[in-house]
């Protein structure tokens, strides 16, 4: 796999990168991918949620925005996928170019602005036969020329609590004016009160589990909130984090000046600050998920140990391959037997 990826990645890179990852989605959808070894150590293994997760490496929000691949990308090692950002209407995005690669830094900037073919077809996608067992979550988001964030929420949920695992509401995407405002103590606590109860009517017996997405940019007081938000409505789980809108100084590619979401290995620090604060602000009550910047076993290995029970990746993918999530299972599975973890869940917040 990797050394198919060798030959191909330098072509694909050399393409606009939305019609590289149009190219890409074609080929997970044909089958024809290569299929790399399973990784299945024991210690990788864990329940959350009531779901089993062969792994923690799952697919990040944003490569299958509308669920056509989730069975090809859990047969590509990842032990969850999550789908979207999903919006109730379909909506194009921004105006193009809108996807900026910076290779020497191992990053990319994004301002695609919530393109999606809407709820309809993602639902249609996912009541399709599936052949893969993995749990599948649904980011939810709003759309741009909505009036009512709430409606826009609460639709997403109804279209996606008889088929999602689990679902996330997003409200910590750069791309969509307004949406950010959303993390405010108390328009979350309302837009969180009509999500619970909009689930609580559309699936009373069995809920899939409920996350919020936070963004990196957050003060002390906004993390504060947050956490205190998310403990009073008793969230499932929190992903940490979304794309950053800062700019490190030591970025070296030219596109660093397009406006968007930074993602890659700029954004591991500090993804990583803002994760092990709410992990000590939550007092390691609410499951979380570690995004930002993950392209090895040790990175995702740091994570887990700032308090992360779940990573997962997106960005890595583009210079790495397909292969990656095997090989950071790998690379985990290794890192926890020398440290003599049992099972990954004991390293949580190590």
């Amino acid at each position: 796999m990797s050394g198919l990826y060798c030959l191909l990645g330098p072509v694909l890179r050399s393409l606009d990168p939305e019609t590289a990852h149009g190219l890409a989605i074609t080929a997970l959808k044909s089958g024809l991918m290569p299929r790399p070894a399973p990784v299945t150590d024991p210690r990788l293994r864990q329940k959350l949620w009531n779901l089993d997760f062969a792994n923690p490496v799952g697919l990040a929000a944003g490569f299958d925005k509308n669920a056509e691949v989730t069975d090809a990308m859990l047969v590509q090692g990842f032990g969850f996928v999550e789908t979207g950002s999903v919006t109730p209407k379909p909506q194009p995005g921004n105006p193009k170019p809108r996807l900026f690669r910076l290779p020497e830094d191992g990053a990319v900037i994004n301002r695609l602005g919530f393109n999606s073919l809407g709820a309809k077809v993602v639902a249609d996608n996912l009541r399709k036969p599936r052949r893969q067992t993995g749990p599948i979550g649904v980011n939810l988001g709003r759309n741009k020329d909505s009036e009512d964030a709430v409606a826009d929420y609460t639709a997403g949920v109804k279209a996606f609590a008889g088929l999602a695992d689990y679902l996330v509401v997003n409200v910590s995407s750069p791309n969509t004016p307004g949406l950010r405002a959303l993390q405010g103590r108390d328009q979350l606590g309302r837009l969180l009160d009509a999500v619970k109860a909009a689930l609580a009517d559309a699936t009373p017996d069995r809920p899939p589990a409920l996350l919020l997405k936070v963004a990196p940019d957050l003060t002390e007081a906004d993390k504060n909130d947050i956490a205190e938000v998310a403990l009073e409505k008793s969230l499932d789980g929190l992903i940490c984090t979304n794309t950053t809108i800062e700019r490190p100084d030591n970025l070296a590619n030219s596109n660093k000046a397009e406006q968007g979401g930074l993602s890659g290995k700029p954004l591991f620090e500090p993804s990583t600050k803002v994760l092990a604060d709410f992990y000590r602000l939550t007092e390691g009550k609410i499951p979380l998920i570690g995004v930002g910047g993950i392209a090895s076993g040790a990175d995702a290995y740091t994570k887990i140990r700032a308090g992360a029970s779940l990573v997962q990746l997106y960005t890595a993918l583009i210079y790495k391959g397909p292969g990656l999530a095997c090989r950071i299972n790998r690379e985990l599975a290794g890192l926890l037997e020398r440290d003599g973890f049992a099972n990954v869940a004991d390293a949580v917040g190590a």
